[in-house]
This record gives structure tokens, C-alpha cells and sequence, in this order.
């Protein structure tokens, strides 16, 4: 089901380059839903694993200290003393494994913009690990937009000097949104016609071009095609499914912010903040459970629907 757009191609050519080196970093930029980690996982799916272990993490705001940790869980690496010393030491000496059998490293970075800068500074250094002048481990590093701030800071200078390529993934255009809605309903066995030209400009507006987005209106457009038995969908159904979605969207509770009041104690302080928190979290759970109720309600419309469907030709076999 892959893609691959004039970006794309471009920001794959660059990760298949960038591991042809075997050094240094790439840098893959994008708005959320543009696409970066499929990339990333496209790019797995062709690794060669007798030459390449690869192993893919997802950051959020972690120090310099934990992102080691995590790097040596990603490998499966024990250690017997939990402290940072002991994690460089273990990362080391299982990278110069590797090497001896004539393997490497791939380190891929998703959501690297949650990342301080101390942290991405630990990247660089894992870098220096070398042998013979010849770098032990690689690192990819796929964030959001922020990301390109964040290592065009002064002193991410050094860092700057080791990336030698990067690219940035944007939504698509029209006419890429329309060919990559033709492209993966063939790929899934349909055919291309069967939405009418008139959608396109509709789904390219809610959508703007971001390919998660898309896939997410498509799904409720396919669906409602195929209950109200529509052979072709058009513009008039689309639309229909555009409006339902902005009315959910306008139905979903608000999280209440806190009043603005005058700084409490420190107890009474933490105690507000816990209450907040508390609050938000229960907004959140009923959202979720809210979805979670109208997906079900759907889905005992569309088993009523293939009922009624499988009845309706039950009746006319037994006429015939």
C-alpha cells in the first residue's frame, strides 16, 4: 500500500543513501500524517538483515541518560549495574560484535523532535564509537517540523557537520491526493472509477493534503458508499460524509480549563494541579469511551444492513 510520490521517492532515495554510507545522520522532516514513518518502515522492510540490525524507538522529552537506556533496550542489551557507564559500555561492546562479524548498527529515531537538545547531543556522541576509523552505528532521525529549529540552533553546530542529507516530506497537491486514492483502491482489488471526479477537490479541502487525514475520510466514505449501496460515489455523498464529521467533531466535550485564581500555598497548589489533572484525564476517558460507543453504534448499522441484505436474498431464492 505504499505510495511512493515525487517526496517520497526523494526522502527514500535519501535513507537508501545515507545507508549506503554507513555514516553520519539523515535527517526526515514532515507535518503530522505526511508519511515519515512509513518511509522509515519501508525502508526496514528492505534491510538486509544479515548486514544491517535495525531497530526503530519512539521518543518523547527523555534526558540524555534515559535515551541510552532505551537505546540498549531497543538492542536487548543487560546490563549489571544501571548506570549510565554501564549502558555506553554495553552499547560499545555489542556494537564491536557486530562488527567482527561483519554486521552494523542502524538506529532509527522517530518523534525526534521531543527530544532536548543534551539528548540529540547524546546521538552524536554514540557516533564516535568507531573502529579502525569506520563508525559502529548509524542514526536516522524522522521528526516534525520543529526538528529542523531545533539542530539549526548555535550550538548544534557539530551535529549539523555529520548530517549529510535531509529532506522534508509536505502535504500533498490535488492531483497527488487523487492518485493516491486511485492508487491504493487498486491495490486493495478496486477500481479507480469509483469515485467521480467531483470528490477529489472536496477531500483534498477537509483533507489539506495530509495522507493520514485522508486515509481517515476515505475509510467513512467507503463506508457509506457501500451501506447506501452506491456503485459510484459522488460529490453530493461526500459531502454528506464531510458534514457528519465536522458535527461529531462540534459535539466532542471540551476540556474546562481551571479558573484563574491567586497562587495558593505550596499544598494547596499541588492539590489544585491534581484536581486539574484529574479533571482533564476524566474528559479525556469520556471522549475516548464516546468514540469508542459511536463506532460500535456504526458497526451494528452495518451488520443490521448486511442482514437485511442477506434476508432480502434468501426471500427472493425461495420465490424463484
Amino acid at each position: 500500500m505504499f505510495y511512493a510520490s515525487k517526496l517520497h521517492k526523494r526522502a527514500l532515495a535519501y535513507l537508501q543513501y545515507g545507508l549506503s554510507q554507513g555514516e553520519g545522520f539523515i535527517v526526515i522532516t514532515g507535518d503530522v500524517g505526511t508519511g515519515k514513518t512509513t518511509i522509515a518502515n519501508q525502508l526496514l522492510a528492505q534491510l538486509n538483515q544479515d548486514e544491517i540490525i535495525a531497530k526503530q524507538i519512539v521518543t518523547s522529552k527523555l534526558e540524555p541518560d534515559d535515551l541510552i537506556r532505551m537505546i540498549a533496550s531497543s538492542f536487548n542489551l543487560v546490563v549489571t549495574e544501571h548506570n549510565k557507564a554501564s549502558y555506553l559500555d554495553a552499547i560499545y561492546s555489542y556494537l564491536k560484535r557486530l562488527h567482527a562479524q561483519h554486521r552494523r548498527a542502524l538506529l532509527l529515531v522517530d518523534e525526534a523532535q521531543n527530544l532536548p537538545l543534551a539528548a540529540i547531543e547524546e546521538l552524536r556522541m554514540l557516533s564516535n564509537f568507531q573502529l579502525n576509523g569506520k563508525p559502529l552505528l548509524q542514526s536516522f532521525l524522522l521528526g516534525q517540523n520543529e526538528l529542523n529549529a531545533i539542530i539549526q540552533a548555535p550550538n548544534m553546530e557539530q551535529f549539523r557537520q555529520r548530517i549529510i542529507a535531509s529532506s522534508n516530506l509536505s502535504a500533498f497537491a490535488e492531483e497527488d491526493t487523487k492518485a493516491y486514492i486511485q492508487y491504493r483502491l487498486q491495490q486493495a482489488g478496486g477500481q479507480s472509477s469509483l469515485l467521480s471526479d467531483q470528490c477529489y477537490p472536496l477531500i483534498q479541502r477537509y483533507s489539506r493534503g495530509i495522507p493520514r487525514k485522508i486515509n481517515t475520510v476515505m475509510d467513512r466514505i467507503l463506508l457509506f458508499g457501500y451501506l447506501e449501496e452506491q456503485p459510484v460515489i459522488d460529490a453530493d455523498a461526500v459531502q454528506m460524509v464531510l458534514d457528519e464529521l465536522a458535527q461529531e467533531i462540534a459535539n466532542q466535550p471540551a476540556i474546562a480549563m481551571p479558573a484563574t485564581s491567586p497562587t495558593p500555598a505550596p499544598a494547596a497548589s499541588a492539590s489544585v494541579s491534581s484536581k486539574t489533572m484529574l479533571h482533564e484525564l476524566t474528559a479525556m476517558l469520556d471522549n475516548e469511551l464516546e468514540q469508542k460507543l459511536k463506532m460500535a453504534k456504526e458497526l451494528d448499522a452495518l451488520l443490521k444492513r448486511q442482514q437485511q441484505l442477506l434476508n432480502s436474498r434468501e426471500n427472493n431464492d425461495n420465490t424463484d
